[in-house]
């Protein structure tokens, strides 16, 4: 009869296994999303940003200096205003909103400050590429200027012969007009007749860079603007290592540190991976125990099944399991005589021999006598004993059965 012990479960294993394996892939995803999304978007959209590609973009100058082997890098953290640390910062200013950023914004390293010169539109059929580009306002820049204490004025000139630079005279290229600072305060580095390109500014701590065109992508097609922006770079770091850093906060590309983003970032990825490998010990050790909940039993069974498995517990607490084995022999040789109905007066040599005649141990073909050899001394390990103890009792088992047989 079918054991009804214990309700049949209404849940198959497999569909429950793949139940959890859905809802754990949702959860990751979820978690993902909610931590990384804003990592995911495509930055390469068109505008004066490091990580634009379009016509105004200095993603191309970013390029061009890492395949050349310089160590630069685009920043996505607010701190790297705020840090004072090793490396060349080159801040490339929007179109608007660069005045409220740095209003109280103090150089804490080399600065190299790019002004704007163009203003336009995203191409709508195509993000990356930018539309009916014009010249920015002057007055606009102007008042940018002031804001960051810079005392100078914008000016576009035709475009020069030559332009006079620490590394020579050099023939520069910018689109349609050349944009110029001009200023008494300010140390000319690069400059025309009539106007500056690239000037120390002493009472903002940094220098400026008046022409974006110098390092824009529309710039660099030309072979002396890209020169000249190499060789610039060159001049105002002090070491050949020294990190340059292009910032992308100002244009919005600010990165979060979100939680999720933090626990799996060093130093918190440990903790991390302890606890993703508690989790799935637990959800493991539920899983093999998934199905009906056992009945809870007796704290003290009662039965002759209870008192075995006592008396079991109790020798095997005292570590005599191997030495047993001669007791549990006289046992089995007491009980066969008794079943078979030996007379009482034989000595144990006489019933060893009538043991013997009652034939062998089916599976192993041994005789009573040689596995009463094995046990006659305690044995070599529990396992030894097992196995040994096994073979005597399906040779009593057998000599019961055929004895049955027999007397039907």
């Amino acid at each position: 009869m079918k054991d009804r012990s214990h309700a049949d479960s209404p849940f198959s294993g497999k569909i429950v296994g793949i139940l959890l394996a859905v809802a754990l892939s949702s959860f990751g995803a979820i978690m993902v999303l909610a931590g990384w999304a804003p990592e995911l978007r495509d930055r390469n959209v068109a505008g004066a940003h490091p990580f634009s590609t379009s016509a105004l973009g200095y993603n191309g100058f970013v390029q061009l200096l890492q395949e050349q082997g310089y160590p630069a890098e685009v920043s996505r953290l607010e701190r790297t205003l705020e840090d004072s640390d090793w490396g060349l910062l080159v801040l490339t200013l929007p179109q608007w909103g660069a005045a409220k950023a740095l209003e109280d914004f103090e150089p804490q390293r080399t600065t190299l400050l790019v002004l704007p010169k163009w203003t336009g539109m995203t191409d709508p059929l195509n993000k990356t590429h930018q539309k009916d580009t014009r010249f920015m306002n002057a007055r606009v820049l102007n008042d940018l200027l002031e804001t960051i204490a810079i005392d100078a004025e914008i000016g576009r000139i035709d475009v020069p012969s030559e332009t006079s630079t620490p590394f020579g005279s050099i023939a520069l290229k910018p689109d349609v007009k050349m944009q110029v600072l001009r200023g008494d305060s300010l140390t000319p580095i690069a400059e025309t007749q009539d106007g500056i390109l690239l000037a120390w500014a002493p009472d903002a701590d940094m220098y400026v860079l008046s022409d974006p065109d110098m390092i824009n992508t529309f710039g660099l097609s030309q072979f002396e603007n890209a020169r000249f922006a190499t060789q610039m770079i060159d001049f105002l770091r002090n070491d050949y290592d020294e990190p340059i850093i292009f910032d992308a906060t100002l244009h919005g590309f600010v990165r979060s540190e979100n939680l999720l983003q933090m626990i799996f970032d060093i130093p918190f990825i440990g903790a991390t991976l302890t606890a993703l490998a508690a989790a799935f010990l637990l959800g493991w050790a539920a899983l093999i125990r998934f199905g009906p909940p056992v009945k809870e039993g007796r704290a003290i069974a009662l039965g002759k099944q209870a008192l075995a498995d006592n008396s079991a517990g109790l020798i095997t607490m005292a570590r005599r399991e191997t030495r047993i084995a001669p007791a549990y022999l006289h046992m089995i040789r007491r009980r066969v005589s008794r079943d078979i109905g030996a007379p009482k007066t034989l000595n144990e040599t006489q019933l060893t021999a009538l043991f013997d005649r009652l034939g062998p141990e089916e599976e192993s073909g041994k005789h009573f006598t040689d596995m009463a050899s094995g046990l006659r001394g305690p044995a070599t390990s529990r396992e030894d004993l097992m196995n040994k103890a096994r073979e005597l009792f399906r040779w009593r088992k057998g000599i019961i059965g055929r004895s049955m047989n027999e007397r039907e």
